[in-house]
C-alpha cells in the first residue's frame, strides 16, 4: 500500500493544488492518530488537524479541527445551519467517506459532504489533514483545503 495514492491525493493532483505528502510508520498502539503525526513529523500539534463526521440533523458533515482540541459539536451545527450534531456512527463515516477511522481525510470523499474548517487553520501557511490513510499526511495551504472542499470556515474547535 505504500507508494499508491488514495481519493486525497488524486483529488488534489487532478486540480494541480500544490501540496506535500508526508508519510510516517504507524504505530497501532498511538492512541491518537493526529498527535501522532505531529510528534513523529516533528510538527507542531496546532498545525495538524482531524477529519471527523458528525451527523448534523441526521446530515452527515464535516469537521476539520486541530489534534490539540476536541470538535465542539453545537459550533459545528450552527455552521453547518442545523440545531444539533452528534458524532457519526464508524461505519456510516467509513461508507460515506471512503476512508478507515484514523485515516479519514477531509478531500475526496466517496460521497460530497458538506465540510466546516476550524478558523485556527487561517493561521498557518500550511497545515497537515489526513492523506487518507493511516500514515500518511498532506500539507497543503488552508485556503486550498477550504476551496477546494468548499468549505465553510467556523470556530467549531474546543479546548480542553
Amino acid at each position: 500500500m505504500a507508494g499508491k495514492g488514495t481519493p486525497a491525493t488524486a483529488l488534489l493532483t487532478k486540480r494541480k493544488i500544490a501540496h506535500t505528502l508526508r508519510t510516517y510508520e504507524h504505530d497501532p498502539r498511538h492512541t491518537s492518530y493526529g498527535l501522532e503525526a505531529a510528534e513523529v513529523l516533528d510538527v507542531a500539534p496546532e498545525r495538524v488537524f482531524k477529519t471527523l463526521v458528525a451527523a448534523v440533523d441526521g446530515n452527515l458533515t464535516v469537521g476539520v479541527v486541530p489534534v490539540t482540541g476536541q470538535l465542539d459539536l453545537k459550533a459545528l451545527a450552527a455552521a453547518a445551519g442545523g440545531k444539533k450534531a452528534r458524532l457519526a456512527d464508524t461505519a456510516d463515516a467509513q461508507r460515506a467517506t471512503g476512508y478507515v477511522v484514523g485515516g479519514i481525510s477531509p478531500l475526496g470523499h466517496r460521497s460530497r459532504l458538506p465540510l466546516v474548517v476550524d478558523v485556527s487553520a487561517q493561521d498557518f501557511d500550511t497545515v497537515l489533514v489526513s492523506g487518507g490513510r493511516r500514515g500518511l499526511e498532506i500539507e497543503l495551504a488552508p485556503a486550498d483545503l477550504i476551496a477546494v472542499t468548499s468549505a465553510v470556515v467556523a470556530p467549531i474547535a474546543a479546548h480542553a
